[in-house]
């Protein structure tokens, strides 16, 4: 499960679920979209010329651990 912060979440899930919301990942926020960029960033500049065939995971841990704390 991506715990993701978008500019619609308080517009589109009720007030209480809006300030709940992400805490119960793994580090107890949701992902900020920058957090994310930096990972792009990287892929698409030259110092990335040598990766290929990579999947590079910015998952706030949830990857390591395979579940959502409750």
């Amino acid at each position: 499960m991506k715990i993701l912060w978008t500019p619609l979440i308080p517009y589109s899930l009720p007030e209480d679920t809006v300030k709940e919301f992400g805490q119960k990942s793994p580090i107890g926020r949701p992902t900020q979209p920058a957090e994310l960029a930096a990972v792009y960033v990287l892929l698409a500049s030259p110092e990335a010329s040598y990766i290929t065939g990579m999947v590079y995971g910015v998952t706030g841990g949830t990857a390591s651990c395979n579940r959502i704390v409750e």
